[in-house]
């Protein structure tokens, strides 16, 4: 008996279901006390906001799935995981990118939204027009927020899609997505605005909007100055101005804004809430890294938020 309340205890912020057979074959051993705790468990776990990530592998941690899992698990919101590709990577390079198949990607996605199903959805690295293709079809229809983070390169530099995948991405995902998410140089590229000011900004956001997006982020971490993101959403335009800070521990930085704006929004935030509660998250992260590594450091995921 012990070990059965034991294993409910240990489940609770973890798990999205509770096994009802189990449950009706405990009448016979459990005591009132035992029943009521298990009707709170499933209570409380159906309650508990899912959010799935759809990106690819690092496996130092500090950016991609690994990234977003811990960001979910942050801000109280059960994550679930797609790998797309992996990496060979750590905070000074990145050796080699092996894109997982098409079809496994798809069926990945299709395992998770039939039984897990998330509130809301980001997409991170693809890698390949066929993987985004895949992605497109398996969310085809799913009632879920999606997040489309367009990531082009590592933080070193390597490239973690194709042209046809951002070619793809402006096909078949843009017209899909609640919200997108690209840093300068890949509102840059989508749009081919070069992007100085928070006015040029304000331009591409209203570009890729004409290329189907719903609402637009642009991330200002390569502007001069302070790092503005611009925000268009319906039709009202917000800024969200921070510090410079000093370090090279911004490793993963793009990839857990994306994913607290995603986790805000599967916890019932507004668009402009969760990028408000997100940025917070995401500056104090970066000011509190705990500077791992010999390169270009993971930001801190265990930074509070509000």
């Amino acid at each position: 008996m012990a070990e059965r309340r034991t294993a409910i205890q240990l489940t609770k912020p973890r798990t999205k279901r509770i096994n009802t057979p189990a449950i009706q074959n405990s009448t016979t051993s459990c005591g009132l006390e035992d029943l009521a705790e298990i009707k709170l468990a499933g209570i409380l776990l159906s309650m508990l906001p899912v959010a799935l990530s759809i990106a690819g592998s690092d496996p130092s941690g500090g950016a991609g799935i690994q990234a977003d899992l811990k960001t979910f698990h942050q801000f109280e919101v059960y994550g679930e995981a797609v790998i797309t590709l992996l990496t060979v990577q750590n905070t000074v390079n990145t050796e080699r990118v092996e894109l997982a198949a098409p079809d496994l990607v798809f069926e990945q996605i299709r395992a998770v939204l039939e039984d897990i199903p998330p509130v809301a959805i980001k997409t991170g690295a693809l890698g390949s027009d066929e993987v985004v293709r895949a992605v497109a079809r398996a969310l085809e229809g799913f009632p879920a927020t999606l997040v489309v983070d367009p990531v082009m390169t590592s933080k070193h530099g390597r490239a973690l899609a194709s042209e046809p995948a951002s070619k793809a991405i402006r096909e078949v995902l843009l017209g899909r997505a609640e919200l997108v998410t690209p840093n300068i140089p890949e509102a840059e590229a989508f749009t081919g605005i070069a992007i100085h000011t928070t006015e040029d900004m304000r331009r591409a956001a209203l570009c890729l909007r004409k290329m189907g997006a719903r609402d637009v982020l642009i991330k200002g971490g390569h502007l001069r100055g302070s790092p503005t993101d611009v925000l268009l959403t319906g039709d009202r335009w917000h800024e969200f101005p921070a510090e410079r800070l000093l370090t090279r521990h911004t490793h993963g930085t793009g990839c857990a804004y994306s994913a607290a704006i995603t986790a805000a929004l599967a916890r019932g935030m507004n668009l402009a809430e969760a990028v408000t509660s997100a940025k917070q998250y995401i500056s104090e992260a970066i000011r509190t890294a705990p500077g791992l590594g010999r390169g270009q450091g993971p930001v801190n995921h265990h930074a509070p938020w509000r």
